[in-house]
């Protein structure tokens, strides 16, 4: 078997029930690796243009995003493993290459992750569950190993 050298792990959330269940994998990861975990909260296209319209309050956005990743910390260190967030925009309206899973390569790449944690995409398709759009993107281009749970 392969050791594998992993100091940080990179989850992106979308506050989706599926987000929890791959947030509790990757804090298993790095708890029996000995690293962080990253959780990258990312907002889906309804929601990045009903900011830009003015439909939604990013305040209340943020705050709901900040709630999901306050869970997330309370978790890490329950298990004893370091922890940080951020949030991204899954989706421009002004540059096309922008991308659910892009966003999430992308964020892997700068901060150096060694390995990923994806939500596989939910049944429901339910509004605001936007990494099932990014899961398959990041398991095909991903350089880091990728775990779809």
């Amino acid at each position: 078997m392969t050791d594998l050298d992993i100091d940080l792990v990179l989850v992106p959330v979308d506050g989706s029930e599926e987000s929890h269940e791959a947030v509790d994998y990757a804090i298993a990861l790095a708890s029996e690796y000995g690293a962080s975990v990253h959780a990258l909260y990312v907002l889906d296209e309804e929601v990045v243009r009903a900011i830009d319209h003015g439909v939604v309050d990013e305040s209340e956005v943020a705050d709901d995003s900040e709630a999901f990743t306050d869970s997330v910390a309370r978790r890490a260190e329950a298990a004893g493993v370091p922890h940080s967030n951020s949030i991204a925009y899954g989706f421009s309206t002004s540059v096309k290459t922008v991308h659910p899973g892009s966003v999430v390569l992308d964020t892997a790449e700068e901060l150096e992750s060694d390995f990923i944690v994806v939500p596989r995409e939910p049944v429901s398709g339910d509004p605001g569950e936007v990494l099932g759009k990014a899961a398959e993107y990041v398991l095909l281009y991903a350089s880091q190993p990728v775990l779809s749970v």
